[in-house]
């Protein structure tokens, strides 16, 4: 009983591990776009807008 369970420890281990990779592969993914998009400058460029005209 006591080696079965060691083993389901061990398959729960590595199914986070492999959660823990592909959320790192779709961040790395959606980083990747953005920056070649410029999707990340025209962001920050109309919140910057929006901050200046509330600014007196």
């Amino acid at each position: 009983m006591q080696q079965l369970l060691s083993r389901q420890g061990g398959q729960a281990t590595a199914e986070y591990a492999l959660v823990i990779i592909a959320a790192a592969a779709v961040a790395l993914a959606l980083i990747t776009w953005a920056t070649s998009t410029d999707v990340l400058a025209s962001l920050f460029d109309a919140a910057v807008e929006r901050v200046r005209r509330f600014m007196p």
